[in-house]
């Protein structure tokens, strides 16, 4: 019923309210701005003087040498990634069993890197064990640099999952009503 009512108010006079919508002033549209030279003269000037040629300016190309070369702590860093790729490798402390997300089986990994598997296993066993598992002992075993084992150690920290029991001849609970 409502539905009849709100279309007859919507339908009410619809061709003279339209008839008046049609019938107004539509607004100006605001005028160009005024444009000193045709666009066609412009891009011609434009081409002319990009395909000029200019002697002054190829005499200085000319003249400009770059002799380039890598400092010494660079040129040692590329030589030892390309020469000494097998060199710089430790085998697998911890892998995940079976295939990790389809991906092939890691076997070894570059002196310096770690696993996340192997990362969470040195972290939780330091947390577990902090006076047997030292970031000296983490940083010898998985081949890192101290420095970073004492950062890993201390910024990262892995999950704990604390289950806590129900204690309920001490404390108060809500009742059902």
């Amino acid at each position: 019923m409502g539905a009849r009512v709100a279309r007859m108010f919507r339908n009410f006079n619809l061709e003279d309210r339209a008839f008046r919508e049609i019938s107004k002033e539509k607004p100006q549209a605001a005028p160009r701005h005024a444009v000193k030279e045709p666009p066609s003269a412009a891009a011609s000037d434009g081409e002319t003087l990009v395909h000029q040629r200019n002697d002054p300016l190829l005499n200085l190309l000319r003249s400009v040498y770059v002799e380039s070369t890598d400092p010494p702590a660079a040129a040692e860093a590329s030589n030892e990634v390309t020469h000494g790729k097998d060199a710089a490798r430790r085998p697998l402390k911890f892998t995940l069993p079976g295939d990790v997300f389809g991906l092939a089986e890691l076997t070894d990994v570059p002196k310096g890197k770690l696993t996340i598997a192997e990362a969470l296993k040195a972290l939780s066993s330091h947390q577990r064990q902090p006076r047997t598992w030292t970031p000296g002992k983490i940083a010898q075993e998985y081949s890192l640099d101290l420095t970073d084992t004492k950062a890993l150690v201390e910024f990262f920290i892995p999950f704990q999952v604390k289950i806590i029991s129900p204690k309920s001849d001490g404390t108060k609970q809500i009742q059902a009503s």
